[in-house]
């Protein structure tokens, strides 16, 4: 039993809240957010959504269902875009998700793309590395709903005058969203979608520059303090 507490979460998502395991700082633990389980999003649905299993509403649980697809497809190269998974743990705040912790080379937690966009702008390394992104992810034909800024980490590495991206690492919002997910059997098709929703990165980057320009807030999603970095 891992023993956690609700306000030690270092952050939190629309569903889940994260929190480092305090046995393993290279590895951070998801469960759902107390306000958002299973048992309310399903009591929030109107029939006939709410005769789905409560594995349907288990983030938790379809993400496992997404790493065994994509580790089945493509074995280990689909770490190069995603954390690892170390399966279920059990928590003194229920049953959560083990990942691997995704930390730059001075060990401080990754940023997002969205707080590195609202910090740094386009830099050189961030062209080259969403290019990189957008062909692994194309390549591996990775399943996911839209990839938004939030949900993805930049991961850096520092030098005594300069960083660069080392890579980026989507950590939420993985799995194909329809209600026929034909694309986990049909490659092309997977390819297809991957290389459609890696496109859109672009223009997500350009709207949030022209949002700060524009002299807007970015929001609170994706950010992380420095004091819990």
């Amino acid at each position: 039993m891992i023993k956690l507490s609700s306000i030690g979460a270092f952050s939190s998502g629309g569903n889940r809240l994260c929190f480092i395991d305090p046995s393993d700082d290279n590895r951070c633990i998801k469960l759902a957010r107390p306000d958002r389980t299973p048992e309310k999003k399903r009591a929030a649905k109107a029939f006939p959504g709410n005769l789905r299993t409560l594995d349907y509403f288990d983030e938790n649980v379809c993400d496992m269902y997404v790493y065994e697809h994509i580790e089945t497809a493509n074995g280990q190269s689909v770490y190069q875009v995603v954390p690892r998974c170390y399966g279920y743990v059990e928590t003194s705040l229920g049953r959560g998700l083990s990942f691997e912790m995704i930390r730059d080379s001075d060990d401080k937690i990754s940023l997002t793309l969205q707080q590195y966009v609202w910090q740094f702008g386009w830099t050189d390394t961030l062209t080259k590395s969403i290019k990189q992104f957008q062909s692994l992810w194309q390549e591996l034909a990775m399943p996911s709903r839209n990839l938004l800024l939030h949900n993805i980490l930049v991961q850096q590495i520092h030098h005594s005058d300069y960083s660069e991206i080392h890579r980026l690492v989507v950590i939420d919002g993985l799995g194909w969203p329809d209600i026929i997910p034909l694309a986990y059997y049909i490659r092309p098709l997977a390819r297809f979608k991957a290389k459609r929703k890696s496109e859109r990165l672009i223009g997500a980057v350009n709207q949030l520059i022209a949002k700060k320009q524009a002299g807007k807030e970015s929001g609170t999603l994706g950010w992380l303090d420095e004091d819990k970095r």
